[in-house]
This record gives structure tokens, C-alpha cells and sequence, in this order.
């Protein structure tokens, strides 16, 4: 039956004026603007989202979508269900929206509605397959499947999937005679026992939609079928108050220029749950911590990605202290964002705190007493400047950043040798002692030749074996794009594919190594050959990413267009992640985390402020000092650590510093720094400091119990930083540290036989410990300690407290 509107004007006037209000009264709104004015829904299982925007005085917006009243004309055209618009049959209807004094109405026409639409698996079963997550990688889709029965992973390969539901299992998983019976469904629907359990319930429409695919008998579908060309989610950006909902709307555009609502077919993942996370209706909903949160939608191998900002509730707009940086674009940048967020940052840092900071984080190493005694008491308005230059220039500089980059090349002897990992990790070295560009260096890496014995780089070649090891290494290490996924399957949260992979592992295919011994190898590329996918023997044209093929023959070593393309000066990838790595590095937090994963779908908390560290990087020529010398003479790297009630939650935006564990080399030339007993390192001199360590297969306990890098991946995330209950024992109890202790030529023996009061013994422990003056609580404790009857004793007890101290193991 067909239902037209006759004359809806009198019953809109009822609507409206029966209509309750469900707005709060303590929100000023202006109007209302509903989306899309105009539905037409054709097809048996179409539905169209609908969205309600509020418009407040001051022009800001909010979410009414789940405060308004909906109601539809004409009951049996649609049915609405929070906003979601469901054809019932064919005809016309009106729905009325009502929001506190605000209305407004929609068209709506079904047509169509008399016959299921044709299924096509590609465009309708594998989006279903998706969001209920049985082709992830947990569940069918990881490489040997669950129970029997396995999937692309999201469905990358929609033919193999096919075959799998409809030609293996011996018929159970669809049975067009007897729907009840068809696994694929019942255990979907939790009728059968299912490990990963129920997944929808029947009176949905994916539940409908499956049943229909068994009954039309499981068609692959038409060849001809308009495919999806891209999806778009409104709003793109949002901001919302803590505790409160944005319903989210996503519209798939097809080759052929129609568009479709697929909100309640869309899978949502956000990036930072606890500020906003978002249910499988497209709802998002925020906690009540502020911040920035990325809401990634994917559908049909699509993504898009929508952004929500949660100012902090009820504060003020912040007075920029006068303490705070003017003239420093780093400052001005990130005010703009505590503005924003209505967050007051917290005081700068003592003088003590900062010199520490400083030096753990340039130089891996702790100041000395007398370092700190002389800082505190020098008067010049330009100290830390000066703190900062001497730093960058330091010896214990070149050691510390030679190791960083050790960790991320993956300089590890166990994959390349003892003797190419100590002749790759010496090239390094000289990279940072002279302060070569970035890009220089870089380039060399990606286009190395020669006898790894005496040619530090090809090394890194060394340890990437396969044209596919060294895409993944140098994509992740230098422009901080994960490829690991497109090697198999499109990338389910970004753009790159298997053509994309195997277009960039061309560059590498055909690379030679010959054994000159066993520690040594001749690395060479004796011309381009270009690569298939695999399993369809497809051939792709060697390319960079979204770039052009190369034109490099057989005879040609295409290696170097590569590295041109990659450390090219308006490549932003290739400056944004070094930039990324710097920050994080010493702010503890990367403006994109992790710091090596650029993607649409992960955004900067600060776009901004990266895109003028990579602009400031480039335009000193790819300095690296240039770039922290900028970023440590901010007032933003000086802020205490120290939080206040405006940005206790605050762990994005750096209005405090962040505090974090020393690393495990770092902490270990610590201790022997305050013990005055050095570690001795097999087949190295005593007195080696664990940043000079070249292998990272040298035997020690502490420094794998304190999570030093594997070397195994370009991923930092190969050292560990967070504590654990191993070392927290290991410092209290370990013999070693111990012996350290009772060292005849260390710390404490020197101590003992000096002629320091307990005072001074105090400060000089408080001093090369926490490198600050002692604290009252120290004072006390010192004391209590030091009236030992054994000066000896007292002083080795004070200093192992200290050394457990949260003020020593960790960098404030």
C-alpha cells in the first residue's frame, strides 16, 4: 500500500506544540538544523542517519540528535529509532523534529520497498563481515583462521572469502533450504555456540541482511555493480563538553554518483577512548577528561576520520603568564591549543629540575654535584641557555644520540654481526659527532654499496634481508608509515595497499649479497626488476608512495630516485616523523603517538606545532641540534612537572612536563656514577659508560630487566620505560648493586673517610642522587640514617634510599 500526505500541516501543528522540551535549560540556543532535509530511501534495507545540530548564540554547535523529539507523520512509511530512518513501505511521510522552542521537518520517500535489492558480497556481505569483526585478526581473519574456517584479514580478498562461506565447511555454513541451519547466521545470531560469541540479534537489518543473501542463494553478484569510491562523516570536527554524545553520520559515495547512508554499517575506533570513544551506532561519547580524541570509520576498506575536542568544563579562558614566551613560536603554538582547552599550565621548573632534565635528555646522563652547585649559584639571566649549549656539545651527546639511532637502524649483532653492527654504529657515530644533516645521512643509508666491514650503512642491508623487510624498515624508520599490514591487505586504517607495498619493494628487489666471509658481505644492486603481488601474480610498476614509476632499467640501481624522494625537502612525511621522534624524545610525548605512525586516521594533537617543527627542521638545512636547541630554549620544554587542578588529567598537551623513567643505559651510568664503582662490560675497558655500548648483545641483566631495545624493529617501542615489580626489587636487594655500595674505591668508602657532618653528608648525597638540595623529608630520614654508630653503614643505607628514590629513577 502507498501512503501519501494529505493535508500534515494541522497534525505538525500538534507535534509541535505537544512536544516536550529535552533541551537543558542552561544552553542558549539560536536554531536548529537537521541533515539531510531530504530523504529518499530506495530499496527494502536502506536507512538514512539523521543528524540535529543545535546553533547557540555565540555560534558554537551541539549534538540534539538523542535530546529532540522525532516523530513521523505516517507510522507506517517509516520508524525511527534514535534518528535512524527506516523504510517499513513504499510512500511519503514527514518527520517532525522539536528542540526546546526549535522545530523544523524532513521529507522522507520510500520507494522500491516491495522487492529486496539485489546482493552483491563484495559491496554488502564482507562491510557486514567487518563490523561484526569476523574477519579481523583476532577472530577468522588472523593466517589460520579459527576453528576451520578462515577469512581475509578484513577483507582484503573478497573471492577467497566467498569460497570459503559458499563452496567449503560440506554445506553447513549456508543453506538456502533451511536458513536456521546455516552457520554463518545462527551462530552470527547466537543460536549456536559461537567462540566468539553472539554478534548480532535477529530483528536487526544485518541479521536481515544475511538471511537474504542465503535466500537470493548466495550471489557473488552482478560484475557490473557500482563500487564505492569514498565515504565522508559529518561533523569532521566537533567540540563537546565532558559526558556528552555527538551522533556521528557516514554517507558512501558509488562509482556511479549515488549516495548511501552507512552509519549502521561503519566500524568506529578511537585513538584515545578514555576523551571519546564511540559505539557501533556512530555515537560518540565523551569521558570527562579533556583533550583530543580521532574517531577513525571504516567501510569497505574506506576511512575517513572525524575529531573531537573536550575543552576542560566550566574554566576560564587561562591568563598567559608573563613568564611565558611571546616570541617563541613553539610557546605561542601550544598556548593556542591550552586556550582552546581552557587549561592553565603549570609554573616553570626549579634550576635543579631543569639541568637534570636537560642532561638525561640530550646527553643520557646526570649532572654531577658540583655541576649543580655551580648552576644554582651562577646569576647570569642566560644560564640555561648556556646549560643547553653545553649539552648539545657534549661528548656524553654524541654518545647518547648515536645509541638512539642505534636502537631505531636496528644496530644489532646478532642480525648483522659483531663486526658489521660495530662498523654500521662507528658510521653513526661520526653522522652525529660532525652533525651531518639528517637528510645527508639518511640518503646514504637507503642507497648503501659496498663490503660491509668498511662501509658502516650497507649494514642496514645486511639486516633486511628481503625486498619486503627492507620496505617495511626504511617506510616505518624514515617517514613513519607502517606497511606492515599492505604487504598481505589494504591497510585497514589508511590508503596504502598491496600495490603500494610491492610498487615500493621494487626498489629493492634484485639486491645482491655475497659472502666475503662469515662477518662480512658485498651489498649491491645490480640493476631494477620490478615486483608481483603474490598469489595473483600481479606486476606493479616500482614507485614511491602515491608517486610516479620509476625510470630506472635493468641495469640501473634504482635506489637512489628512492632516497631522493624520500629525503626530498617538501617530502613532509620524511621531516614530520624526525621532528615527531625529537619532541617525544624530549617532551615524552610525541605530538603524533606512536611517533612512527603517520596516517590520516592518527592526527597530530597539534598540527600545527609539528608542521612548524618540521618547517623549522627543514629550513635549517635538516639540523638536527638546530631543531632541539629550538625546542629546549622553550618555555614549554622548562614547565614543571608538577601538575595543577586545571591540567592534572592533561597528558596531550604538555601544559606540564611529563615525567618519565630513565631508560636502562641511562640509569645504569647513574648508578655507577653514584656508587663511583663502574660496571665492567665483557671485552670492554672498566669504566665503559652503557651509552657507549655498541652491542646490544652484551650479557646484563640489569639493562634487560630495565628494558633495553631489542633491536629487532625501527619501532622505539622496542625499549621498555614503564616500571616494573622485577626492577623495583632488583634495586633493592640485587647483589650487585650491593657490591656497588661496598665498593673499597666508590662512593660511600670515600664518604666515609671524609670529615663531612651529617649535614653535609646529606647534601652531598641528596646532591649527586636527586641533583637538587635536600629536601625536609630527606633531612630527617639523612638523620635518622647517619646517627648510625657505623658512619659507613649510615652512609650506604641514605644512599641506597636515595638511590630507590622516585627523584632518582625517575626524570621530572
Amino acid at each position: 500500500m502507498n501512503h501519501r500526505l494529505t493535508n500534515p500541516t494541522l497534525l505538525l501543528i500538534c507535534i509541535f506544540a505537544c512536544a516536550a522540551s529535552t533541551v537543558a535549560d542552561d544552553i542558549a540556543i539560536e536554531s536548529i538544523r537537521v541533515e539531510p532535509q531530504e530523504i529518499a530511501l530506495s530499496g527494502k534495507n536502506r536507512q538514512q542517519q539523521i543528524t540535529i545540530t543545535g546553533i547557540r548564540t555565540d555560534n558554537s554547535v551541539v549534538d540534539l540528535t538523542h535530546q529532540s523529539t522525532i516523530t513521523v507523520l505516517d507510522e507506517e512509511v517509516i520508524q525511527n529509532d534514535a534518528g535512524l530512518l527506516t523504510g517499513l513501505t513504499e510512500g511519503e511521510t514527514i518527520v517532525a523534529i522539536k528542540s526546546g522552542d526549535h522545530s523544523q521537518v524532513v521529507s522522507v520517500s520510500v520507494a522500491e520497498f516491495s522487492t529486496y535489492p539485489a546482493i552483491n558480497f563484495e559491496v554488502d556481505i564482507i562491510p557486514l563481515l567487518t563490523k561484526l569483526g569476523c574477519n579481523g585478526g583476532g577472530c577468522h581473519g588472523k593466517q589460520s583462521g579459527q576453528n576451520g574456517f578462515k577469512l581475509s584479514v578484513f577483507g582484503f580478498d573478497p573471492k577467497a572469502d566467498f569460497d570459503a562461506i559458499v563452496k567449503e565447511g560440506r554445506g553447513r555454513r549456508v543453506f538456502p533450504g533451511a536458513i536456521a541451519n546455516s552457520l554463518i547466521y545462527t551462530k552470527a545470531i547466537g543460536t549456536t555456540a559461537h567462540g566468539g560469541g553472539q554478534r548480532t540479534t535477529p530483528e536487526t537489518q544485518d541479521a536481515e541482511l544475511l538471511r537474504e543473501w542465503i535466500l537470493q542463494g548466495m550471489p557473488w553478484g552482478e560484475d557490473g555493480t557500482a563500487r564505492v569510491t569514498a565515504i565522508t562523516v559529518e561533523p569532521e570536527i566537533r567540540v563537546m563538553q565532558p559526558r556528552s554524545l555527538q551522533q556521528l553520520r557516514v554517507t558512501a559515495t558509488y562509482e556511479d554518483g549515488r549516495k548511501r547512508d552507512v552509519t549502521r554499517a561503519s566500524a568506529f575506533v578511537s585513538n584515545e577512548a578514555v576523551i571519546a570513544d564511540c559505539n557501533n551506532h556512530g555515537v560518540i561519547e565523551t569521558g570527562k577528561v579533556p583533550g583530543e580524541a580521532a574517531i577513525t570509520i571504516s567501510y569497505l576498506g574506506f576511512v575517513d576520520v572525524s575529531r573531537v575536542v573536550v575543552p576542560k568544563p566550566g574554566a576560564e579562558l587561562p591568563q598567559r603568564p608573563t613568564w611565558f614566551n611571546e616570541d617563541h613560536p613553539i610557546d605561542n603554538l601550544i598556548w593556542n591549543k591550552w586556550e582552546y582547552l581552557r587549561l592553565e599550565p603549570s609554573d616553570l621548573t626549579d634550576d635543579a629540575t631543569f639541568l637534570r632534565r636537560l642532561m638525561v635528555k640530550t646527553s643520557g646522563t646526570v649532572p654531577t654535584a658540583q655541576q649543580v652547585r655551580d648552576f644554582l649559584n651562577d646569576k647570569s639571566p642566560d644560564k640555561r641557555a648556556n646549560a643547553i649549549e653545553a649539552a648539545l656539545n657534549s661528548d656524553q651527546f654524541v654518545s647518547y644520540w648515536t645509541q638512539r639511532w642505534s636502537d631505531i637502524l636496528m644496530v644489532n649483532s646478532a642480525t648483522i654481526g659483531s663486526r658489521g653492527a660495530y662498523t654500521f654504529y662507528r658510521w653513526l657515530r661520526q653522522q652525529v659527532q660532525q652533525n651531518r644533516p639528517y637528510d645527508e645521512w639518511v640518503f646514504d643509508i637507503i642507497v648503501a654499496t659496498g663490503n660491509t666491514g668498511q662501509v658502516g650503512p650497507a649494514n642496514f642491508f645486511r639486516g633486511q634481508r628481503t625486498p619486503e623487510d627492507a620496505t617495511k624498515a626504511i617506510s616505518q624508520a624514515f617517514l613513519g608509515i607502517r606497511m606492515d599490514c599492505a604487504q598481505c591487505h589494504h591497510h585497514p586504517f589508511e590508503k596504502w595497499g598491496q600495490d603500494d607495498f610491492y610498487g615500493l619493494a621494487g626498489f629493492f628487489n634484485g639486491m645482491k649479497r655475497e659472502s666475503l666471509d662469515e662477518n662480512r658481505e658485498l651489498i649491491y644492486h645490480p640493476g631494477h626488476k620490478s615486483m608481483a603481488i603474490p598469489v595473483i601474480n600481479q606486476a606493479v610498476d616500482t614507485r614511491p608512495l602515491a608517486g610516479s614509476a620509476t625510470s630506472a632499467d635493468g641495469q640501473t640501481d634504482p635506489r637512489p630516485e628512492l632516497a631522493s624522494w624520500v629525503t626530498a625537502r617538501d617530502n613532509p612525511t620524511f621531516s614530520k616523523l624526525v621532528s615527531n621522534r625529537i619532541w617525544k624524545h624530549l617532551m615524552g610525548r610525541g605530538l603524533v603517538e606512536p611517533e612512527d605512525d603517520f596516517r590520516e586516521t592518527n592526527p597530530p594533537t597539534n598540527p600545527e606545532l609539528l608542521d612548524h617543527l618540521a618547517d623549522t627542521l627543514v629550513e635549517n638545512n635538516f639540523d638536527i641540534k638546530s631543531l632541539m636547541r629550538h625546542i629546549l630554549n622553550s618555555k614549554s620544554f622548562q614547565l614543571s612537572s608538577t601538575p595543577n587542578e586545571s591540567n592534572y588529567t592533561d597528558d596531550q598537551m604538555f601544559s606540564h612536563y611529563l615525567v618519565r623513567r630513565m631508560p636502562a643505559e641511562v640509569m645504569l651510568d647513574a648508578i655507577c656514577h653514584v656508587t663511583l664503582a663502574p660496571e665492567q662490560y665483557a671485552g670492554h675497558p672498566q669504566g665503559t659508560r652503557a651509552i657507549d655500548l655498541w652491542d646490544n648483545q652484551l650479557p646484563s641483566y640489569f639493562l634487560d630487566t630495565f628494558g633495553r631495545n631489542l633491536r629487532e624493529s625501527p619501532c622505539e617501542c622496542g625499549s621498555s620505560g614503564d616500571p616494573t615489580m622485577a626492577q623495583a626489587l632488583h634495586l633493592l636487594n640485587a647483589p650487585e648493586i650491593e657490591l656497588k655500595l661496598q665498593s673499597a674505591n666508590g662512593r660511600v668508602s670515600d664518604l666515609t673517610k671524609s670529615d663531612f657532618d651529617v649535614d653535609k653528608l646529606i647534601e652531598e648525597i641528596t646532591l649527586v642522587t636527586a641533583n637538587r638540595p635536600p629536601n625536609t623529608r630527606e633531612i630527617a630520614i639523612g638523620k635518622q640514617l647517619l646517627n648510625n654508630p657505623s658512619r659507613r653503614q649510615g652512609i650506604e643505607d641514605f644512599l641506597w634510599v636515595m638511590m630507590n628514590s622516585y627523584d632518582f629513577l625517575f626524570v621530572k
